[in-house]
């Protein structure tokens, strides 16, 4: 297997003419289109100042003393807040710059701004010369190079030096045309390094960049925190129902007791329900993880049952529940009534997977201070049966309770598994933020 032929013309001449020089050199030609309005405005400053009959005079002192002029109010327009994105989003287009290495939104600090003005006046104050070499030197060249061929622009000269009235001047003159082209490339490409390693540096991430990255990463994992708990409840405690009433079903479904049978309608209709009500619920919930703007979902509660629903949680748990009530549970906030329907709701996922089908005494009670839930189930004579990827529950029956402000304990007592919450009854108004 032979080798691939090298191509030393090719490699010299990519860092000059390959894809990211030319999406440098654009890049250079965007902030010479930038500049074109501060240095028409320095005309009008710079023209009365010399003398110059018209703003599209010829005069060098005109062009430089507009161009001199120019930069400084660049460089004050320069602080407003839509100057960062618009010149990280150019330049990450067009500077191939890696992922993370500029910074995302407004500058909101000092240093931030006054970086974003040295870009901004760098990037066009190098975009106005390159943009002037490339529209005055081509042409240049190209007569250079049609000069020995032309003998009407050698008596013509179009303005040229008077070194080319001599024959060998001539003779060189496409030599001196391909130099030229050369060293406009090699000035742009120059330049566009020159930005493409400043970048970085002027529009890369300020400390306070950092911290408000980590502020909305943080806020993003609270919010999956908060969808992973509202569908641990909810699927997790109807898979335990479901389970639990078609294994019951299943070891009677062949007998043929009427009794038996009845369970057995029972059961399926209960199963039924529990799905069905679990289908709507997961679909809310994954209606806020569709949802596009983020905002949107941080700041508005993920909706579900509240308290009102708890009878017919009770009725189709697939456990016996003695309930007791104490005070007008529907006067809780939503907020914390949702919270709670799911700490119940969690409590008894806990009771089907530990206790089987032992009863269950659940006691809610509200007062002027607190909404308490009080949940006891019997221990298990035998070991619980630990399904993998469990654990999570009465984690999430206490952070639910932490972000009430209230407080959440479980625990055995004598012979009875305990679950006590108590939540303050108006936090709803004050729920803290979830955080990681």
């Amino acid at each position: 297997m032979t080798a691939a032929p090298r191509r030393p013309a090719a490699s010299l001449l990519r860092p000059l003419a390959g894809g990211r020089a030319r999406l440098r050199w654009t890049h250079l030609i965007l902030g010479g289109a930038l500049l074109m309005p501060y240095w028409l405005l320095g005309t009008v400053i710079v023209g009365p100042l010399i003398g110059a009959d018209t703003m599209f005079s010829g005069s060098l002192a005109l062009q430089f003393g507009a161009f001199a002029a120019a930069l400084p109010i660049a460089a004050a327009s320069a602080l407003f807040p839509v100057a960062r994105p618009l010149s990280v989003a150019a330049a990450r287009a067009m500077c191939g710059l890696p992922d993370g290495s500029l910074a995302d939104g407004p500058a909101r600090s000092r240093a931030a701004r006054v970086r974003t003005v040295g870009w901004f006046t760098l990037h066009v104050g190098l975009g106005g010369i390159i943009s002037g070499m490339s529209l005055a030197l081509p042409p240049f060249a190209v007569a250079l190079m049609l000069l020995p061929l032309s003998p009407a622009l050698r008596e013509n000269r179009l303005g040229m030096p008077r070194v080319f009235r001599h024959d060998l001047a001539v003779a060189l003159a496409p030599l001196g045309g391909i130099l030229s082209l050369v060293a406009l490339a090699a000035c742009a490409a120059v330049a566009g390094a020159l930005l493409a390693r400043l970048a970085p540096v002027l529009l890369g991430p300020t400390p306070s960049d950092r911290l408000a990255a980590a502020e909305r990463r943080a806020a993003d994992l609270a919010v999956r925190n908060r969808l992973a708990r509202e569908l641990h409840d909810s699927v997790g405690h109807a898979l335990s129902a479901v389970t639990l009433q078609a294994g019951a079903a299943r070891r009677i479904l062949d007998s043929d007791d009427p009794g038996d049978r009845e369970f057995v309608r029972e059961a399926l209709a209960a199963i039924e329900e529990t799905t069905r009500r679990t289908v709507g619920e997961l679909d809310s919930v994954l209606g806020l993880l569709r949802q596009t703007d983020e905002h949107e979902h941080r700041d508005e509660p993920p909706c579900g049952p509240t308290l009102d629903a708890l009878d017919t949680l009770l009725a189709h748990s697939g456990v016996q529940v003695a309930l007791t009530v104490d005070g007008d549970i529907a006067t809780v906030p939503e907020q914390v009534s949702r919270e709670a329907y799911r700490i119940v709701q969690e409590g008894l996922s806990n009771a089907l997977r530990h206790g089987g089908d032992a009863p269950v005494t659940l006691h809610v009670a509200l007062d002027t201070e607190k909404l308490g839930i009080t949940m006891e189930n019997p221990l298990p004579t035998t070991a619980p049966v630990v399904r993998p990827g469990g654990g999570r529950g009465l984690r999430g029956v206490a952070e639910r309770a932490t972000l009430l402000g209230g407080h959440a304990s479980a625990g055995p007592d004598g012979p009875l598994w305990r679950l006590s919450v108590a939540l303050p009854p108006a936090a709803g108004a004050t729920v803290r933020r979830d955080r990681p």
